[in-house]
């Protein structure tokens, strides 16, 4: 009995040494993050945001910002482009948008599709008299470049213009989210889903958070919610900030809460940032060519 009692006391310690080396060890690896590939061609070059497809394994959807043309493009997590898809954009503008800043995939009109909708609503010198989210059901990938149908829809601030660059649908509650990019605190905007072609609307004013941080490294650059609407991630030049939704708690109530700074690997000039489809992962990149995409696992 008396062996007995000295072997527990040995092996206690020894089990709770080895519990906490594999706990250090898991939270090692969590907070690792792996290049799974490099933005590759010339045309990829300002990268500003990124989805998972909900229809394509292994497809993402990217976007460059200010400067390009009315299109985006699919890639695979290696960075090898699969399809260039080309919209018809506003007529206004010269080359048909004017700084596309975030991209998400989400439902809409019918119940059986996927939808891409795809946010015009960079505004550096905040001026806009109004911004445009474009949506495009999910294309297919057969074709290297592709022509596809849109139905716009024109959104104003309920207190002025400004600057934003994350765009984000919540598939929960059935609707677009902006969030703003400057200042000490950004605003989070809400409009439903559910438009007709050409509308124009306000969007409706949630709540404001700080982030922290000096600028232009605390400025919100991109984010994205889980394809089923229980997490929430926004990142700026420097860090990852991550919400875990609660049960019928809106994603903007919900980002009110303190967040979870993730570890991140800075980037030259990170902005994208997407949830991999079963929500374990989540991908970065940054503008310029040949930037590197990289993986993270959560924790």
């Amino acid at each position: 009995m008396i062996k007995l009692i000295k072997k527990k006391r040995v092996l206690l310690p020894a089990f709770i040494i080895f519990t906490l080396i594999a706990a250090y060890a898991q939270k090692i690896r969590h907070e690792k993050e792996t290049i799974t590939g490099y933005l590759t061609g010339s045309v990829l070059d300002e990268t500003s945001g990124i989805a998972a497809s909900s229809v394509h394994s292994n497809i993402y959807y990217i976007h460059n910002d200010s400067g390009d043309t009315s299109r985006f493009f699919a890639i695979t997590p290696e960075g090898k482009l699969k399809a260039t898809y080309y919209y018809k954009g506003d007529p206004s503008e010269p080359l048909g948008a004017r700084d596309c800043e975030d991209i998400a995939v989400g439902p809409g009109p019918d119940k059986n599709k996927s939808y891409v909708y795809l946010g015009d609503i960079g505004d550096n010198k905040a001026v806009r008299k109004y911004l445009t989210i474009y949506r495009f059901e999910e294309p297919s990938i057969t074709d290297s470049v592709k022509h596809v149908d849109t139905a716009p829809l024109h959104v104003k601030y309920p207190d002025g213009a400004k600057d934003a660059e994350t765009l984000m649908v919540d598939p929960v509650e059935q609707l677009l989210y902006i969030v703003s990019k400057r200042k000490n605190a950004v605003t989070i905007y809400t409009t439903p889903l559910a438009y007709k072609t050409g509308d124009t609307v306000t969007l409706t004013k949630r709540s404001t958070i700080r982030l922290g941080g000096i600028p232009p490294f605390k400025w919100v650059t991109g984010g994205d919610i889980s394809k089923d609407g229980t997490q929430i991630l926004l990142r700026n030049y420097k860090h990852v900030y991550y919400w875990k939704r609660p049960e019928g708690v809106p994603v903007w109530q919900a980002m009110t809460k303190k967040p979870e700074k993730l570890y991140y690997k800075q980037e030259k000039q990170g902005e994208a940032i997407g949830f991999t489809p079963d929500g374990k992962g989540y991908y970065t990149a940054s503008e310029g060519v040949g930037e590197p995409i990289y993986y993270y696992r959560l924790p």
